[in-house]
């Protein structure tokens, strides 16, 4: 694979008009050879992310929040690992989560969620909940907001001081897809459930393409994206759910909807963002 040329070492001649900030090149080994992010110095407000999303995807940079409050610091102290995370074009998501299902499956075998799945009847294959979703968006009339409009309104909802963000910060990161900026840095935040982020990112391009997902935030171990056309029968959240399970099993097994129709009916059903935490 080719890489694109980071834009971040000419970022003062682009004619972006940015905040006070710096560039990020810290990793869990040392500094990386190029810039990972650019970082605003001072807490963002609604309105800055779009005013970036108009003009910074020419460049080759993408905009995203990351949550540097919580007692975390900021990514400096993450531990970025860029050279430990491959292209996520290279994988299928489908078998992505099938691998990942099974493995959480073999895990907790005495799982409730389980004993809630042969009762519902929802789909416990991946592929399956992933055709499942796939035919509901084919069949749906319902007409969507365009992605980067929906994805407007879920960060200044985070920005307005009311949101569950501690220190929200705007940062730059070079990728084309929004499903890449978690691997374009090398972010580790689901390293206890999977240490190479590209197959996550492979899963998030799926739901860019099925839901008109955008990734907004990021913390520690935390990510929030946006979602234009979400699930809008139970059916459907219910094949969804499946798939959240497999790509962020902390979501269920920690949370207080701890059964797949739970967790549909409450966090995917007509829900215009989607919260991913990993332990």
């Amino acid at each position: 694979m080719a890489t694109l040329p980071n834009p971040l070492p000419r970022l003062a001649s682009l004619g972006l008009h940015l905040p006070p900030g710096g560039l990020v090149d810290v990793t869990a080994d040392g500094p990386w050879h190029e810039p990972l992010l650019w970082l605003a110095d001072d807490r963002a407000a609604p309105g800055d992310w779009a005013a970036l999303r108009r003009t910074a995807p020419t460049a080759g940079l993408l905009p995203v929040v990351l949550d540097v409050g919580a007692g975390h610091g900021g990514p400096e102290l993450w531990e970025l690992m860029p050279a430990e995370m491959s292209y996520p074009g290279d994988h299928d998501p489908e078998e992505v989560l099938e691998e990942f299902w099974d493995e959480c499956a073999e895990e907790d075998a005495d799982w409730p969620g389980l004993v809630d799945i042969e009762r519902t009847g929802a789909a416990t294959d991946p592929e399956e909940a992933v055709k499942a979703s796939e035919d509901a968006a084919t069949g749906s009339e319902v007409a969507a907001p365009a992605p980067e409009s929906a994805a407007s309104d879920i960060v200044d909802s985070l920005l307005d001081g009311r949101g569950p963000l501690e220190e929200p910060r705007l940062a730059l990161v070079p990728a084309r897809r929004s499903a890449d900026i978690p691997t374009a840095i090398g972010w580790t935040g689901p390293a206890n459930h999977e240490n190479d982020t590209g197959r996550l990112s492979a899963v998030l391009r799926s739901w860019e393409d099925r839901f008109g997902i955008r990734v907004v935030s990021l913390g520690l171990d935390t990510l929030l994206v946006s979602v234009a056309a979400p699930p809008t029968t139970l059916a459907e959240a219910q094949a969804l759910a499946a798939e959240h399970f497999a790509f962020c099993p902390d979501n269920i097994w920690q949370g207080n909807d701890q059964t797949l129709t739970a967790y549909a009916e409450h966090q995917l059903l007509n829900q215009p963002a989607w919260y991913f935490w990993w332990d």
